[in-house]
Order: structure tokens, then sequence, then C-alpha cells
């Protein structure tokens, strides 16, 4: 019966631990693209293909932007996303004192609003959060911040390829993912600020 259970127990520990190294590791450092208030020189219809964000603008809410910015990208290709209801009923997850510094590196303190779009497996590397910053101005220094802080390794057992930050007026954007599906929703996010 002892051998039994430490079979079970070393078959458990294998499979826990196996969880860690399932999900492909990039050779290379995770990317990041500067942080600009320029607008992105690809055209927006290139940008955001099959984007449906027809009339939001950067002065739209966040949940429109965020919308706009996840449509840029293939339905099939955006990890499932955590539920309302695990996101206290909202679309997506606000970002609390609780959660500010996990998710961009920052404490909550430093920006107005903020919203966080997180895959619902913790072995989906995928995340993107849009936070208003208290004003243009400080935009600048936050993206800096958040680039400078966020971590791609969030996850502890998966590394994002792509970690982008980026920002538009008062809007600044941490998209962390897969290299070609971080560029597809950075380029929605620009094209917004056309």
């Amino acid at each position: 019966m002892k051998k039994f259970a430490l079979t079970i127990t070393a078959i458990l520990a294998a499979a826990a631990l196996a969880g860690c190294t399932s999900a492909p590791s990039s050779s290379s450092a995770p990317s990041s693209v500067p942080s600009s208030s320029a607008p992105s020189s690809a055209p927006a219809s290139q940008a955001a293909s099959g984007s449906t964000a027809a009339g939001v603008t950067m002065a739209s809410s966040l949940t429109e932007i965020m919308d706009a910015v996840l449509a840029g990208a293939p339905a099939d290709q955006l990890p499932m996303l955590l539920p309302a209801d695990l996101n206290g009923g909202e679309k997506y997850a606000p970002l609390t004192e609780e959660n500010s510094e996990y998710n961009l590196g920052v404490a909550r303190d430093r920006y107005a609003d903020g919203i966080d779009a997180e895959a619902a497996m913790s072995s989906v590397p995928f995340s993107v959060c849009l936070v208003q910053a208290n004003s243009a101005d400080e935009a600048e220094q936050l993206a800096a911040d958040i680039e400078a802080n966020a971590n791609p390794r969030k996850w502890v057992c998966v590394e994002a390829e792509s970690k982008i930050v980026d920002r538009s007026g008062d809007k600044v954007i941490l998209i962390m993912a897969s290299t070609d599906l971080a560029n597809q929703l950075h380029a929605a996010f620009t094209a917004l600020a056309q």
C-alpha cells in the first residue's frame, strides 16, 4: 500500500511539473516596442483587419477600446478570456491595488483607471492591460515605468514571447502574448489613434 501511495504521489508531482514545461518557450528575450504617442505607419484597414472598431476612438471608454483592440486579431487566435463572473461581473478584470503591480509593474495610484483582458488558463501567456493615465503628460512616464517593470513571466511557468507597451494621449496599453498576436493587437491599438 505504501508503494502504491508513493507511486501515485510521484505521478501527481510529475504531472504538476509537466504543466510548467508544456508551453513552448521562446529562445529569444521578449520583444518590446518603444512607447510612443505617434500612430503606426500601417494603414488602419491593414492594421486592424477584421476589426469592428467603427466609431471607437481614444476618447471612448476603456472597455470599448479593449473590444476594438481584441477585434484586431482573428477570434481563433485569441485565448478564452476570464469570464465576467471571475471579474466581479465585469467584461474585463478591473486593475486594483491588489493586482496592479502583478499585471503592470506599477502601483494603482499611478493612473486613473485600468482594465485587464487575461487568458482563463494560466498556462497561456496572454494579458492585455489598458490604463487611463491621470493626464496625457503623465502617460509618457507611466508607459516608461510599465515598460521597465512589467514581467512577461508573471505566470511563473510560461513566458510571453513579446511585451509591447505603447501610449496614445492619456491611454497606455501593455500587451504580453505570442509575437504574432501581440503585433496584431498593437496594430489595432495604433489604428484607433489615427
